[in-house]
């Protein structure tokens, strides 16, 4: 019997040692096997973790969970949702995800890379023993405790293993019953107890959200977008203690563009007619969405070519004053609650006016053709001598200045030339637009925009660069009106925000940070309930510090969890019909071990 256990923990030796190799040449991006049912992850340093919450080491992990992914099959859902309350072979996400081991079978894997770990084993002639990377183990939760992870993590002098730290942890939930939460004391008493410790520190961490992706009446809106506030201090008094004023705060945004309850939900559907042409430039294929207004475009470029004439020969130089404003109405498109951050630029030149009422009405390629015929040849016949914005490098802009001089190029307005046309004269002043609220707002310099609205790369970069103004925008008009943030918190998320997108490509999925000041957002979470909150109890220093973790959660806490309560979970947070919070309950403890 001993002998097939040494084998077996010299096989896994072999095997984590080979993954660690290849890991360090380059994460490998599939999972190794080892034996028949179990696969091999490595995390590398630096990468998110699912283990952040209850380990707060950074560098490389293993992590052992069963081999191959079990699809969600009805057959399934009766056979072992009836039998058990913790479903190992499967997750309630779409697909397959992360698939535990039992508990048993983790308690082996740990038991055999302790046994691999321990220089004083000999025995198994390892030639050469290298420190490894700690090992976690995704498990089933089908003991008593609910075990969910088992962990094991090397104690190192130097290069000398020392003994192992041993990890667990344990879910229950989700409840709303409150005696099931434990009192601090008992936690501070049995973690004493546990590792002999006469002096325990206390940290806690609460998040709260802040603004949530909800559903609409009658409508799903799938979207992803959170604000959140992670809140962290020292000294915790009680359970579900509310932060302290002096904690220390770091709000997170993540936000995706298109929720129709956005302030400036026009100007991005504004910016979608700008992508469409973007798109039938590039593929030559355009998707014509449904014109916004009855009146055709070639009408609406008649009565702007009529204002124009009527103006150059001197008669009623007001006339459609209703009008212009309109257009500039349409220029802003924003919501009423925001008139004071996103002010109607009244400036708009020719160009911008003909963008506004054609991107509101063409239905056609034909339409663009024929508008760009009437306004060229009233432009040839010097019937119109309309002003435009100077530093304007659209074709269009550049026929009107040749038109003051009476020389203009000919152009064929055929091909894709009509929808690079109006693609041009609509990044020329949506640019306009973004930049002036930024500038405007002191948030930022034209020079610090500079490459946001640079024309010396292609057009479709230049679109790119748009759409990151854009959502840089749904940021600041969610913290203006939402959270009612000042210039002093909005300049440096700001500048945060204009620094990554400088350097990276469009993501709204990504998370945006900015530390704060918890009395900044306190009245938005201080009669709320925390989504997470957690107390982290520690002792020792350095190697020898242990530390147990209690947590509360309103979503499970664990990737490869489930429940068969999971659906009453849902119906709660969702609907909001009940006064008490569910929550799951996670506990992590450690203990260590030392080698003679």
């Amino acid at each position: 019997m001993g002998s097939h256990r040494h084998q077996a923990a010299l096989r896994l030796y072999d095997c984590l040692l080979q993954v660690y190799n290849e890991g360090n040449k380059g994460i490998p991006k599939d999972p190794f096997p080892f034996e028949a049912d179990v696969q091999v992850h490595l995390i590398g340093e630096g990468c998110r973790s699912p283990l952040e919450s209850f380990w707060n080491g950074n560098s490389m992990i293993f992590i052992m969970q069963k081999a191959g992914h079990v699809e969600l099959t009805d057959q399934m859902e009766e056979s072992q949702i009836d039998d058990a309350t913790y479903i190992s072979e499967f997750t309630p996400q779409k697909g397959s995800g992360p698939v535990a081991l039992s508990v048993t079978r983790g308690k082996q894997l740990i038991s055999l890379y302790t046994m691999a770990q321990n220089p004083n084993m000999t025995h198994l002639k390892i030639s050469k023993p290298v420190v490894l990377p700690p090992l976690w183990v995704r498990c089933d939760s089908s003991d008593p405790e609910h075990t969910c992870w088992l962990g094991a993590e090397p104690l190192k002098n130097g290069n000398k293993i020392t003994g192992i730290s041993f990890h667990i942890v344990t879910c229950n939930g989700p409840t709303a019953d409150k005696t099931c939460f434990t009192n601090l004391e008992d936690l501070k008493k049995a973690h004493k107890i546990r590792h002999r410790s006469s002096i325990v520190a206390t940290k806690g961490f609460a998040q709260y959200e802040l603004i949530r992706s909800t559903t609409l009446e009658d409508t799903v809106v799938e979207s992803e977008s959170n604000i959140y506030v992670d809140i962290t201090w020292n000294i915790v008094d009680k359970i579900l203690q509310t932060p302290p004023l002096t904690a220390a705060a770091t709000l997170n945004i993540r936000l995706e563009s298109g929720d129709p309850r956005s302030p400036v939900f026009q100007l991005h559907r504004e910016l979608q007619f700008l992508l469409v042409l973007a798109e039938g430039l590039k593929t030559g294929v355009t998707e014509w969405p449904e014109p916004l207004v009855a009146e055709s475009a070639v009408e609406l470029v008649k009565e702007l070519l009529n204002d124009l004439k009527n103006k150059l020969d001197g008669f009623n130089t007001s006339v459609h004053k209703n009008d212009a404003e309109k257009v500039q109405c349409d220029s802003a498109a924003v919501d009423s609650s925001i008139k004071s951050l996103f002010s109607e630029r009244g400036d708009l030149d020719f160009a911008e006016q003909l963008w506004c009422k054609m991107r509101r009405s063409v239905a056609s390629y034909q339409d663009l053709v024929e508008c760009f015929t009437l306004i060229i040849k009233s432009l040839e016949h010097g019937e119109i001598q309309p002003w435009i914005h100077q530093g304007s490098s659209s074709l269009l802009s550049k026929l009107i200045q040749q038109s003051y001089h009476g020389a203009m190029e000919a152009i064929s307005l055929s091909g894709v030339t009509p929808i690079q046309m109006l693609l041009e004269i609509g990044l020329d002043k949506m640019k306009k637009d973004y930049v002036s609220c930024f500038i405007g707002q002191e948030l930022a310099t034209l020079t610090y925009l500079d490459y946001f609205i640079s024309t010396s790369v292609e057009l479709q970069e230049q679109v790119h660069r748009i759409q990151k103004l854009h959502h840089m925008l749904e940021i600041l008009v969610s913290c203006t009106v939402f959270l009612h943030f000042k210039h002093e918190n909005l300049f440096p998320l700001m500048q945060s925000c204009i620094k990554h997108y400088k350097e990276n490509p469009l993501n709204e999925k990504h998370v945006f940070q900015l530390p704060i000041r918890p009395a900044v957002v306190n009245k938005f979470y201080q009669n709320d309930h925390a989504q997470i909150w957690r107390v982290e109890i520690n002792s020792g220093h350095g190697q020898k510090e242990v530390k147990t973790i209690w947590q509360l959660s309103t979503s499970p806490p664990i990737e490869h969890m489930t429940s068969n309560n999971l659906e009453v979970l849902c119906d709660t947070t969702v609907n909001g019909n009940t006064e008490e919070s569910m929550y799951f309950i996670t506990m992590a403890n450690c203990s260590q071990v030392h080698f003679a």
